[in-house]
């Protein structure tokens, strides 16, 4: 877990990811798109530790467990998560307010 908590702080957006995941790749350049600099881990690359993070996101209430989307260092959740707060306008702002986002 503190693993995780710190890969989380260390950029005001993190996404764990796999990179044969479809969703992944969907949030990844949704996020590009906004034009917001992303800290991407991914977790089949990772071999031993990469488990152990998929173990901890488990714990956390992810599933599944990528990707999941950390916003100042507070998860935010999965891809649906992630659209819902877009589309309800509240995304944006809590880009800006992590410092991940300037307009």
């Amino acid at each position: 877990m503190e693993r995780v908590s710190k890969m989380v702080t260390e950029k005001p957006v993190v996404i764990f990811s796999k990179t044969g995941c479809c969703m992944s790749y969907s949030i990844k350049s949704f996020f590009s798109d906004l034009g917001v600099n992303t800290a991407v881990y991914e977790l089949d690359e990772m071999q031993r530790a990469g488990r152990e993070i998929e173990a901890v996101l488990s714990n956390l209430g992810c599933n599944p467990t990528v990707p999941v989307v950390f916003i100042g260092g507070q998860m935010v959740g999965g891809e649906s998560e992630v659209m819902s707060l877009h589309l309800q306008g509240a995304l944006k702002p809590k880009l800006k307010k992590a410092g991940a986002l300037w307009v």
